[in-house]
């Protein structure tokens, strides 16, 4: 099998640990790295052996690169992103795939006409422990569940926030929900505001689901402490875990309990799908569309901050966003 060629643009915090896990995947010839940071992108291109670039076009018009990872600023994606589909390049966009709906649905087109694949980095769905959950779920070890609730919080990222909280990182939570629901919410009620930036730091989030099923989120900038929790609770048992650890605890009318695990690294996981998916010539286990459908309820919750009420997510228009 051919070994992929694969260039990553921007080594910042979260593009150094893309090219730290493309360097020891297997079928995978990791070629060149990108940054406007000169020295940055030397240091890193020296550390691994890897050609260097600062200007994005250079490196996309290597033959030897099949796919690129985009790691940069959001706000930098959708110009890069079409840039990287012009040159035929499979893409990797890292959460949330760009900066709205209207470029997502843009950035879908050019993909569709070119017949590249592309993966949008919702880690998350990668989580071990966020597997076990859902197949906890659909095994029906939790009876029939009747809410989701998230927690994401801490300091501002390491990496550059810059499109605010809702989008930047409450997004994984939105997408985790439409995971284990396997479903479209039909309505979002938001409250959000910023204390200590000019971006929206903090936000709640509540979606309804069908009649029964309700997810809520908290996502801030601003806690001292970094928590990743999820808690599902259901009619004969309530299940959390933790995303970092990957522990997972289940409380039920006789005794809560842990269950075993092996933690394994997320992004190890999902870099592999994305290789896969390419070499086996098959859509990745999240797509693009993951990506605009989940851009889709953040702009509703957005909306719905600004408005102070509820509002509906037009079922039609997130299902059509291709199934």
């Amino acid at each position: 099998m051919k070994n992929l060629g694969i260039g990553v643009i921007g080594t910042g915090f979260w593009g150094k640990n893309h090219i730290r896990v493309f360097s020891n995947l297997e079928n995978v010839e990791l070629i060149a790295v990108c940054d406007i940071d000169h020295n940055r992108v030397k240091e890193v291109a020296d550390k691994y052996k890897l050609h260097s670039y600062s200007n994005v076009e250079e490196l996309l018009m290597r033959d030897d690169i099949d796919a690129v990872s985009l790691c940069t600023p959001t706000t930098t994606h959708y110009k890069i992103a079409l840039k990287a589909i012009e040159y035929g390049k499979h893409l990797f966009l890292e959460k949330p795939m760009v900066s709205n709906t209207d470029e997502a649905k843009r950035i879908l087109e050019e993909v569709e006409k070119k017949q590249i694949q592309l993966m949008v980095g919702f880690i998350e769905r990668f989580n071990p422990a966020v597997q076990k959950v859902k197949t906890l779920i659909k095994d029906g070890v939790l009876g029939e569940v009747v809410l989701a609730f998230a927690k994401r919080v801490g300091r501002w990222p390491e990496r550059i926030g810059d499109v605010g909280v809702v989008k930047d990182t409450a997004i994984h939570d939105l997408d985790i929900m439409r995971f284990i629901f396997e479903q479209e919410p039909k309505s979002v009620y938001a409250r959000m505001g910023n204390l200590g930036h000019t971006l929206w730091d903090y936000a709640q989030i509540m979606l309804g689901f069908n009649a029964i099923q309700t997810g809520f989120i908290e996502a801030n900038w601003l806690t001292p402490r970094k928590m990743r929790i999820l808690t599902v609770t259901g009619k004969e048992a309530v299940i959390t875990l933790n995303y970092l650890s990957q522990e997972i605890t289940i409380e039920d009318y006789e005794k809560q309990r842990e269950l075993p695990h092996i933690w394994e690294e997320p992004l190890v996981l999902e870099l592999k799908e994305f290789v896969q998916s390419i070499l086996e010539d098959r859509e990745p286990k999240v797509t693009g569309w993951d990506g605009l459908k989940a851009l889709t309820i953040a702009e509703a919750a957005i909306k719905s901050a600004r408005l102070e009420r509820v509002v509906g997510i037009d079922q039609k228009t997130v299902v059509n966003q291709r199934n």
